[in-house]
């Protein structure tokens, strides 16, 4: 393949900056240590040395809001616990994701529980800001849990017999659907396009990805292994590329297990104005929402605390609006 098949290549420390309909995507890792009972760090933790520790005892991202675009949380290890101001909460971890659409306001907070008191808790994952069009940006917020147990795989060999393994988040992976994403989603409707793969290739295994359209963008986010050849074109671990979308993709893993988090959608084609966690078409709409985030505080916050959490022993689990339920008894490991 051409050179022209890799747009740029750029090294990532923490995050992804994106194109039209991505916004950009944070990879957080964190090494927490042994969980005391209350569910913090066994040893005092001076705060800048975690990415992501800013409750008062258990880690994590205490209430706050959101408007007008998505949040898409990958969790590959640990724990999240979710509370909001729609009064939804539930827990989730290692291989869940929550889809949320935050539309015309929500507050939400994202708590890390140090669920193991006896070996360390380790956290990681992907939250991806995905934007939404100018008529999803008035929908009232909502999320839907994809839990691992349900996210569809899709499972290759190569001519040598060697391994892919294609988590299909969103979209389609060649005849393999992905679950429903929320309904006011721009990944929602199947003629935007919108591809999101968690891939797993084992030692020197070799997958094509098929083409999308050319006015799809297009990403592949290489974090884990030595080097990752794409169309021929050699990657370091921690590179994102900018595929030329309408083509098939070769991908060859290294001498070690590669994993790449792969993205690809239609463009929405709006303008964007974004200042801080709230995102829109123009400077007077972003004025618009924070006047009405003052004077509304996207319906309160109805719990005890800006960082709640859930007990040590709570099962994964979800609720929604109108007390709907579902639950993962599973341990947490």
């Amino acid at each position: 393949m051409s050179d022209s098949v890799v747009y740029q290549v750029v090294p990532i420390e923490f995050r992804l900056d994106l194109k039209d309909p991505f916004i950009f995507c944070a990879h957080h890792v964190d090494l927490y240590p042994k969980g005391d009972t209350h569910m913090g760090p066994v040893t005092p933790p001076l705060h800048q040395e975690y990415n992501m520790y800013y409750g008062e005892v258990v880690p994590g991202f205490p209430e706050h809001p959101h408007t007008g675009f998505e949040t898409i949380t990958i969790v590959e290890r640990g724990t999240v616990d979710h509370f909001d101001s729609l009064g939804n909460a539930g827990r989730y971890a290692n291989g869940d994701v929550q889809w949320l659409t935050t539309g015309n306001g929500v507050q939400h907070c994202e708590m890390f529980p140090l669920v193991h008191e006896d070996q360390e808790n380790p956290l990681e994952l992907f939250q991806i800001w995905f934007n939404s069009s100018p008529e999803q940006k008035k929908q009232p917020a909502d999320y839907k849990m994809l839990w691992r147990e349900q996210i569809p795989h899709v499972i290759e060999h190569d001519h040598a017999g060697r391994q892919s393994d294609i988590r299909v988040l969103s979209g389609l992976f060649r005849d393999t659907q992905a679950l429903e994403r929320p309904q006011h989603s721009w990944a929602a409707a199947p003629e935007n396009k919108v591809n999101i793969y968690m891939i797993t290739l084992a030692p020197e295994a070799e997958l094509i990805i098929p083409a999308t359209t050319a006015t799809c963008s297009r990403f592949c986010y290489f974090y884990e292994g030595d080097t990752l050849n794409v169309a021929d074109r050699t990657l370091s671990r921690k590179h994102l590329a900018e595929l030329k979308p309408d083509t098939e993709i070769a991908l060859q893993a290294g001498q070690i297990e590669s994993r790449i988090l792969w993205l690809e959608g239609e463009k929405i084609g709006a303008p964007v104005a974004m200042r801080g966690p709230f995102v829109m078409n123009t400077a007077e709409e972003l004025n618009e929402a924070f006047r009405r985030y003052r004077e509304t505080h996207f319906g309160g916050w109805p719990w005890p605390s800006a960082d709640p959490s859930f007990e040590r022993s709570q099962p994964r689990f979800a609720t929604f609006n109108g007390g709907q339920r579902e639950e993962y008894p599973e341990s947490l490991k």
